[in-house]
């Protein structure tokens, strides 16, 4: 049975040391023997088609960016159903859509790790940990929260990459497309 599997990357930057053109990208996912690989936008998201189980595509998939692409990056996989679920989990519906950010994880946060969290203050930014996803509301600046991607990640103890609703939306819609 094929499933299609939605990469997102965590740590890809237009430039520097975690550069990866989507390009090279597609062309390496396809080498490695994915099928129907494509891309969405420059920073980290394809999805590739395989019979491989979620375990076995993650290690293929890493081993392609250390070795084809000399990066070391985090690699998230889900289907366009766990993602889907995590869009129907947002917790601040009604507040302001663009300000809601996803975080996705492999394996969801220890329980003792999300409670000390999600019992601190963050003034107007909110917080909230599910099984599924960390999910963030930040309505001023995301480049001056402490809700950050790199403290949260620590905090949790999870490899951690945030996406918006609209890439979400986006690579749910390209999973479905023939």
């Amino acid at each position: 049975m094929t499933t299609t599997w939605i990469i997102l990357l965590r740590g890809v930057i237009p430039t520097g040391k975690n550069k990866v053109q989507m390009a090279a990208l597609r062309e390496a996912l396809l080498q490695a023997g994915f099928a129907r690989v494509r891309t969405w936008i420059q920073s980290g998201n394809a999805l590739v088609d395989t019979a491989l189980t979620r375990e076995q595509t993650g290690e293929r998939v890493a081993r392609v960016l250390r070795e084809d692409l000399g990066v070391d990056l985090g690699v998230i996989l889900k289907t366009a159903e766990e993602i889907t679920a995590v869009l129907d989990g947002n917790p601040f519906d009604g507040l302001d859509a663009t300000r809601v950010f996803y975080g996705l994880f492999n394996e969801a946060p220890a329980a003792d790790k999300t409670t000390e969290l999600e019992d601190m203050d963050f003034g107007e930014d909110q917080l909230r940990i599910t099984d599924q996803a960390v999910y963030t509301y930040i309505p001023g600046s995301a480049a001056r929260t402490k809700l950050n991607n790199t403290y949260l990640q620590r905090k949790l103890g999870i490899t951690l990459t945030f996406r918006n609703a609209n890439t979400l939306s986006k690579l749910v819609e390209m999973a479905g497309e023939a």
